[in-house]
C-alpha cells in the first residue's frame, strides 16, 4: 500500500507543513483507510468524492474537514488517523518529547471518537517496549489499556522509506463494517462492506426493482435502501428466524423494507417481476453443504432468469466458485463476468454479474 511523505513536525527538510485549508480554515490531517483485499478500487471512487480529501496515494490522503465526514464511508473497514516519528524503532517513542507528542496526537483522536480505552494492533504488541509505552500512555492519556477489547485501537509498523514508524489510530470506537443496524447477527451473515460493494457495481438506478432471495439477516436489503431510493425493494427467506433477525435490523436502521417468509425457488411471484436480483447464496460453510448446492445452483439460475426483466441483472456473492463457474458453463440463459473477489473472515468470494443472453 502506498505510504504518504512525513507529516507534521518530523517532516524532513524541505517538504512543506501542512497547510490550514482556506475552506475550511481548519489544519490538513492525514488519514488511511482500511479496506477489505479486494474492495480497493470501490474504495478509491467513493474516497474520490470526498470533498477537499486531496494528495490521494492509494488509501492515505490529507483531509481538512471534519474527521465525523470519513465516518460515513460505507466500504472501508475502518478510517486511520496516521502520523510518522523518525525514529528506528518503537523504543525512541518513549523519549520526553516523542511521548509528548504522540499523546497529544492520540488525545486529539480521542476528542473526536470518544474512546475509553485502548490497545495495541501491532505486531509484537507483548513486547517490554509496548507493555512500557502502554504503562506511559495510559498515564498520559488518562485512559485504561485493555489489550483485548480497547476502543482506540493502535497500529505500529516501519514507514516506507524505512527510516522512522507510522502510527496508525482508528478514529472511531468500532469498525465501521460493524454497522449500527446490527442488532441481530446470523452464522454466515455478508460483511456489509461488501454489500455496498457488490451493490455500487451492479449498478445503482432508482427505477429498479430489486429481489434479495436468501435475504438472511437484511445485509443487502438495508445497504441498498440507505443508498438511495428504488421501485421496489423485497426480501424472502425461507427461514423463519432470518425473517426475524431481518426485520429487527430493518427497525433498527428506520427503513420499511418488506421481507417475508418464502422458497427463493417458489415465490409465485410473476415472471419479470424484478429488474435486479442481489444473491448472497450459500456456501456450504456456515449455510447449507456442498451437496445441496450442486442441485440449488442450478435451480437458482433459472428461476431468477424467469423472475428478471428482459434487461433484468443478477448479482451473485460466492464461495462455491468452482461449483459456481461449472454451473454457468452448463447453462445458456445468461452471460457473466467477474465483479471482484474479496478477502474476508478466512474466505475468498467472488462476486458475478449475469445478465440475460
Amino acid at each position: 500500500m502506498p505510504r504518504p511523505a512525513r507529516s507534521d513536525r518530523n517532516a524532513p527538510k524541505g517538504r512543506p507543513r501542512p497547510k490550514v485549508d482556506h475552506r475550511t480554515r481548519q489544519p490538513a490531517r492525514e488519514y488511511e483507510l482500511d479496506v477489505l483485499a479486494g474492495l480497493e478500487s470501490v474504495a478509491a471512487t467513493e474516497l474520490a468524492g470526498v470533498p477537499l480529501a486531496r494528495d490521494v496515494r492509494g488509501l492515505r490522503f490529507w483531509f481538512p474537514g471534519s474527521p465525523e465526514r470519513l465516518t460515513r464511508m460505507r466500504s472501508v473497514v475502518a478510517v486511520y488517523r496516521i502520523r510518522t516519528w523518525d525514529v528506528p524503532r518503537p523504543r525512541g517513542l518513549l523519549g520526553n518529547q516523542q511521548l509528548s507528542e504522540l499523546t497529544e496526537y492520540l488525545r486529539e483522536v480521542v476528542e473526536v471518537g470518544g474512546h475509553r480505552s485502548f490497545r495495541f494492533g501491532a505486531a509484537g504488541k507483548d513486547s517490554p517496549v509496548m507493555q512500557r509505552l502502554a504503562e506511559e500512555l495510559q498515564q498520559s492519556l488518562e485512559l485504561p489499556h485493555d489489550p483485548e477489547a480497547g476502543e482506540l485501537l493502535i497500529r505500529l509498523r516501519p514507514s516506507d522509506d524505512g527510516q522512522g514508524w507510522d502510527v496508525l489510530a482508528r478514529i472511531t470506537t468500532r469498525p465501521l463494517s460493524a454497522r449500527p443496524w446490527r442488532v441481530c447477527n446470523m452464522a454466515g451473515g455478508l460483511n456489509a462492506t461488501i454489500a455496498y460493494a457488490a451493490h455500487k457495481l451492479a449498478g445503482q438506478r432508482d427505477a429498479d426493482r430489486i429481489f434479495n432471495p436468501m435475504s438472511g439477516s437484511g445485509t443487502l436489503l438495508i445497504e441498498r435502501d440507505l443508498m438511495g431510493p428504488s421501485a421496489a425493494l423485497v426480501g424472502v427467506d425461507i427461514n423463519p428466524e432470518a425473517v426475524r433477525c431481518a426485520q429487527e435490523n430493518i427497525r433498527a436502521a428506520k427503513r420499511q423494507i418488506e421481507v417475508a417468509q418464502r422458497d427463493a425457488l417458489h415465490t409465485g411471484l410473476p415472471a419479470r417481476s424484478f429488474d435486479l436480483v442481489m444473491a448472497d447464496l450459500p456456501w456450504g460453510d456456515a449455510i447449507s453443504t456442498h451437496g445441496a448446492n450442486e442441485t440449488l445452483y442450478p435451480a437458482f439460475l433459472t428461476e431468477m432468469h424467469r423472475l428478471t426483466s428482459q434487461r433484468g441483472r443478477l448479482c451473485v456473492i460466492t464461495h462455491e466458485i468452482r461449483l459456481f463457474e461449472r454451473v454457468l458453463q452448463d447453462q445458456q440463459k445468461w452471460h457473466a463476468h467477474e465483479l471482484f473477489q474479496v478477502a474476508s473472515g478466512g474466505h475468498h468470494p467472488k462476486a458475478y454479474l449475469l445478465s440475460k443472453r
